[in-house]
């Protein structure tokens, strides 16, 4: 499923499986394998990775969501871009973002066990 959303959204980027990997930054053979359900547990980084270069998000390519063509515009207000443009500004590359966000990810799913586990006692 995982590898099928991702060729799909490729073929409407109209990218090759060589430029979705060297625009992702993963590995090309890696790629293709997920693709071909070779693989089929990537890491979280992988996938944040390529959901970000397909403009979607890792629930879309997880199965958990409908809706592919998430359009930026809809998304960015004028106070996003301003506090990205000043974190870029400061210094914050792509990855320091993506880290950042699958930070946050893992801290609310910590906090969402905590809450399931004291629910359960």
């Amino acid at each position: 499923m995982i590898g099928e959303r991702i060729k799909s959204l490729r073929r409407k980027k109209r990218y090759s499986i060589t430029e979705l990997a060297k625009r992702a930054g993963v590995s090309k053979s890696y790629l293709s394998y997920i693709e071909r359900d070779v693989q089929n547990n990537p890491s979280l980084q992988f996938l944040s990775k390529i959901a970000f270069t397909l403009d979607t998000n890792i629930e879309y390519l997880l199965g958990k969501e409908q809706k592919a063509d998430i359009k930026k515009e809809e998304l960015l207000d004028g106070e996003w871009t301003t506090l990205l443009q000043k974190a870029i500004d400061e210094g914050m590359s792509k990855d320091d973002f993506r880290e950042y966000r699958d930070y946050l990810k893992f801290k609310n799913w910590r906090k969402s066990q905590a809450i399931s586990n004291k629910e359960e006692t």
